[in-house]
């Protein structure tokens, strides 16, 4: 900080971040974001030009934290109401002050309301992201009345200025996740976000920003994310000349409420720059989420079994341990018991909300089975969906009025189930009493946390004008949960489900150790799935896969082989019948477990590198390099046999070009200079639609060799 100019520096491991604070005016000036640059350089650097006529917002596009108020005519980042219906903000500029090391807060307030706003910078060591939030206090008394926030942002992003701007994200649906697409970003207000309560499916809380002529791996992007779990909302503004990015919990209509003396405090957003194009921002985030987010980062994620698509509803003791015992001769290190369980459930009309094993099915309960699971060798898993209740079960018999409802609107029902209200305390109470005595008393290692449905007529049980805030404070009720939960049982590992990929974002990343991606399990959907999953996300928490084949959703036909080396891309997970199998895929299976095992360090804890993206060609590639450069595994997929141009050589990334790698299966081996520059030719792949390979590289000579 240089104290004289009020000029900050964040400066991550390869890019820098510049401010100004001006105490006469009371705004906080955006000046830089790109490449690394010294405090000297940064203190020297041009405010960005005000506008300069009177039908232009003075302030837009410039600053830090744009209230509304004065002449600003973008979107604000803080919006309020005061008591007498009156919104405009008049900031004064209160300090500055290094928190910490790594964090910086600036601290402003109205200069007559009760109003004081607080922003947060976190630099995360050994990264590129920096992290940022606000909090926002009511200062005054009972005589000034409650204030409204009809939005309240974690961050702005200002970007720098350039004649042409590109956005990327992902699009999509319920088995159709991760659809990636970037196109042209046009003047005015883009808005991304989930108005369902939830992340949702159809799009994900991150948006990339780049010039139109950036490549995977050549480039400068600037990228934005939020770590929330309820609805969202990403506003990326241009105007002439100026361009910045809005990230905050919350869609349009939902509002907080401050009683004099409250605060709130928005969740983080993530921001990101490099010149390393779209696969270096992916591995900056993928290194940050492990390092900063994720529970315990230098934890390898077991092959899991999961009986759903083998049973479905009809569990019973006695298969499951049959599917047990078979998983277990396979390799698999997890077992995990899904839905049907629970008393009532004997479809998904009735039973959820009543947590205790079906009397029929499990008339010994549930320990027995669990106690066989660890004696086979494995840890045991169980399916829950605390959010949720039936119509038909005891819970909603007894608590009709813990659901999300309005008295006067007919309840919308959805997979014939509603959901409760987590914003309630009594409720969260009720969840965690009822998951910490299933925990305990059957040995469970890991849980299966799902969420099936949206929210409809959702409103807070004691009404008032912010009765739609239970669209971000649901979520927040689950954080409660599950961060008391892995409190009081340590050794327990949580995996994030919501219908698939209905809930995958950096909040819930904090509380759970994977995601189920997607419930579309067909192998050759998987790869532009994982291909827009990996954008953001590390391979290390993408949950995939190996399910039966026709495929149950897809009806598509696929080599067994197939199907393991697209889950083999991330935590692999094995989820079809094995009474159906044959000795010879139990066989094959079994090979490929082992295949997976051993360069699971490697693609769970390494550097990826999409070397050819889903749909640019026949072939679609990706590479995994070990943390110490040792090892590299190239998975390669051909989904078609249809008739396409020769496809070269891959030309591999993060390779020594002094140093020579050998094929761990044939043994030939080229020169890092060879692999990078020339490509590491195909390997013969089996006629037919859907082949594929798995190449295993170790470096055998450092250039200090010789």
């Amino acid at each position: 900080m240089d104290e004289a100019s009020g000029t900050v520096l964040l400066r991550t491991t390869h890019s820098a971040y510049v401010l100004k604070a001006d105490r006469d005016t009371g705004t906080v000036r955006h000046v830089h974001w790109g490449a690394p640059l010294p405090l000297a350089d940064a203190v020297a650097l041009p405010l960005w030009s005000e506008h300069d006529n009177s039908f232009a917002g003075r302030w837009d596009g410039v600053e830090e934290y744009p209230v509304e108020g004065g002449a600003r005519f973008g979107v604000p980042a803080l919006e309020v109401r005061f008591a007498d219906g009156s919104s405009p903000v008049e900031a004064v500029l209160e300090d500055l002050v290094l928190a910490a090391g790594d964090h910086l807060v600036v601290h402003l307030r109205d200069r007559a309301r009760p109003l004081a706003w607080h922003l947060h910078y976190r630099v995360p060591p050994h990264g590129d992201v920096i992290e940022r939030w606000a909090e926002v206090n009511h200062t005054g008394t009972a005589d000034d009345g409650d204030i409204l926030l009809p939005r309240c942002s974690a961050a702005h992003w200002p970007v720098p200025q350039r004649p042409h701007w590109r956005i990327g994200s992902v699009h999509g649906g319920w088995s159709a996740e991760g659809r990636l697409e970037r196109s042209g970003l046009p003047v005015g207000e883009t808005v991304l976000g989930s108005r369902r309560g939830h992340t949702g499916h159809h799009a994900n809380p991150w948006l990339a920003l780049d010039d139109g002529h950036t490549g995977e791996e050549h480039g400068e992007v600037w990228v934005v994310a939020l770590a929330a779990s309820g609805s969202w909302r990403l506003t990326a503004q241009r105007t002439a000349g100026r361009a910045g990015v809005l990230a905050g919990e919350g869609h349009e209509g939902v509002e907080v409420r401050l009683s004099p003396g409250e605060s709130h405090r928005t969740p983080v957003s993530l921001g990101l720059y490099t010149g390393g194009g779209f696969g270096g921002a992916s591995r900056a985030f993928h290194r940050h989420l492990r390092t900063h987010v994720l529970p315990h980062p230098e934890e390898l994620r077991p092959v899991l079994y999961n009986s759903w698509e083998a049973t479905s509803f009809e569990v019973s003791e006695d298969n499951q341990l049959d599917l047990a015992r078979r998983a277990a001769e396979l390799g698999a290190e997890l077992f995990v018991l899904d839905d049907g369980w629970f008393r009532g459930r004997d479809n998904d009309r009735a039973g959820l909300g009543d947590w205790t094993p079906h009397p029929q099915r499990f008339p010994r309960g549930l320990r027995p089975l669990a106690d066989e699971v660890h004696r086979l060798g494995m840890d045991f898993g169980l399916w829950v969906e605390p959010e949720m209740v039936n119509a038909d079960s005891d819970l909603y018999r007894r608590h009709p009025d813990w659901v999300l409802h309005l008295p006067d609107r007919t309840p919308t029902e959805l997979r014939h189930q509603r959901v409760l209200d987590f914003s309630r305390p009594e409720v969260t109470e009720w969840a965690l009493g009822l998951l910490g005595e299933l925990v305990a008393e059957n040995g469970v290692d890991y849980l299966k946390w799902d969420f099936n449905r949206s929210f409809t007529e959702a409103g807070v049980h004691t009404g008032g004008p912010d009765a739609r805030r239970v669209h971000v404070h649901h979520a927040r009720g689950v954080y409660r949960v599950l961060d008391q939960l892995r409190s009081d049982f340590p050794r327990l590992r949580i995996e994030a489900c919501a219908g698939g990929g209905g809930r995958t974002d950096a909040g819930i990343l904090a509380r759970t150790d994977q995601v189920w991606t997607s419930d579309n399990t067909d192998a050759v959907d998987r790869l532009t799935i994982q291909h827009g999953f990996s954008q953001l996300y590390p391979a290390g928490v993408m949950a995939a896969w190996v399910t039966d084949s026709p495929n149950p959703l897809t009806g598509r036909t696929v080599p067994l082989r197939f199907r393991f080396h697209s889950a083999m891309a991330g935590v692999l997970g094995i989820g079809g019948d094995l009474t159906r199998w044959t000795d010879a895929e139990r066989a094959e299976a079994t090979d490929l477990i082992r295949d997976y095992k051993d360069i699971r360090p490697i693609v769970q804890h390494g550097r990826q590198f999409r070397l050819l993206a889903p749909g640019e060609g026949p072939v679609t590639a990706v590479q995994y390099l070990g943390e110490d450069g040792d090892r590299t595994v190239v998975l390669i997929w051909r989904p078609s046999t249809a008739f396409a141009p020769a496809q070269p050589p891959l030309r591999l990334r993060g390779l020594h070009d002094g140093s020579r790698y050998r094929d761990e299966d044939t043994g030939r081996e080229w020169s890092g200079a060879t692999l990078s520059n020339f490509g590491l030719p195909l390997p013969d792949l089996p006629p037919g639609d859907c082949a594929s390979a798995l190449v295993r590289l170790r470096r055998v000579q450092d250039p200090c060799d010789g």
